[in-house]
């Protein structure tokens, strides 16, 4: 166990409390073992109705995964540390996907990586004014996993593409509207509906969040989506800057700049991973497919030099290899996605 997760059974609830506070509650592999224990105890316990996943002190939800860990293991032990945190993490992923209860996840503060991987699966997502969602994988070099390739292929035309490439940051109120969450409540109003939640009979809870609920300002990605529809409507990344490039605008201008700072192997990865993932009727296949991704880049040159450039010398001045879009090959892709022997791909719990 470890004191970086809280549980407790409250009323018919049961509750995981992230509570990592100094890491904004990234999640470590001792925190994904913990989680998946309780998970698997409550599932088969009469006492426990429904789950509820929040925070505890200080901000969230939850900042991501462990990235130093996984930076160490790319650069000492070849990735297979890494290899077992993706592996186990997508375990408690695809856990809370099937889960047959209810769960309640509340996104109040950032959720990014790892903590949209922990929040998406559950049947209730809850934004407040304080939510900051995004997968920013393409600035570090990894690819938008713990199931980003589903949920961001099936979000209206091309905003999941948008998403995955750019990192952009989206605020409760987008959430709301694209469908990454259920409901938008004030902060101030999510203990009472904890309480409520762990008191009243489970088929309230959207009555519940629905009564405590308000309607948030409107969202500034629904105003852009014209422009993401059109500019990002290519599987092929020299097609999405090429289109950029032809806009003048100072949306375009900006997106663009952002684009030519991401991994030109990671914006590909997502590209392909999203394109398959929409495909997929299972979402085990979904993960074993990113397991497959996961294994190649943590070894990949840009998964370290990226997290070197944003979160260990903070220089923000990557040098991606390839370093351009045309540098990164379809064999290059065709060889991430591999399958790999059948004795280590990746199996649900």
């Amino acid at each position: 166990m470890t004191d970086d997760i809280l549980l407790k059974v409250h009323g018919h609830a049961g509750f995981i409390s992230l509570n990592r506070p100094s890491a904004l509650h990234a999640l470590t592999l001792p925190m994904v073992h913990a989680m998946t224990e309780a998970l698997l105890t409550w599932r088969e316990s009469d006492a426990v109705k429904c789950v509820v996943i929040d925070h505890a002190e200080g901000r969230g939800f939850c900042a991501g995964g462990d990235i130093a860990f996984l930076r160490n293991s790319a650069i000492h032990d070849g990735g297979e540390s890494g290899r077992k945190f993706f592996h186990d993490e997508y375990q408690l992923n695809h856990l809370l996907f099937t889960f047959p209860k209810p769960i309640v996840a509340f996104m109040d503060g950032i959720t990014m990586g790892g903590g949209v991987g922990i929040s998406q699966p559950a049947r209730f997502r809850v934004a407040t004014e304080n939510t900051k969602f995004a997968m920013p994988e393409t600035g570090i070099g990894l690819f938008p996993d713990v199931g980003g390739g589903w949920y961001l292929s099936r979000l209206e035309g091309r905003v999941g593409q948008f998403l995955a490439l750019t990192g952009s940051r989206i605020a409760g109120a987008g959430c709301l509207a694209l469908g990454l969450a259920t409901h938008y409540l004030p902060s101030s109003a999510l203990a009472d509906a904890k309480a409520r939640i762990a008191s009243e009979d489970v088929e309230r809870i959207d009555g519940i969040l629905g009564t405590l609920s308000e309607t948030p300002a409107p969202s500034k990605i629904v105003e852009t989506l014209f422009q993401i529809n059109r500019h990002f409507a290519s599987d092929q990344l020299e097609d999405i800057l090429a289109s950029l490039e032809g806009d003048e605008s100072e949306w375009a201008m900006r997106e663009l700049a952002t684009l030519r700072s991401k991994s030109p192997q990671t914006c590909k990865v997502a590209l392909r991973q999203l394109s398959q993932s929409l495909m997929l009727t299972d979402f085990a296949d979904n993960m074993a497919m990113e397991y497959r991704i996961a294994s190649r880049v943590i070894v990949r040159p840009d998964f370290a030099e990226g997290v070197r450039a944003v979160i260990v010398d903070k220089d923000n001045a990557p040098k991606w290899d390839p370093a351009t879009p045309e540098g990164v090959t379809e064999d290059l892709i065709d060889a991430i996605f591999a399958a790999l022997p059948p004795q280590e791909e990746w199996k649900p719990l």
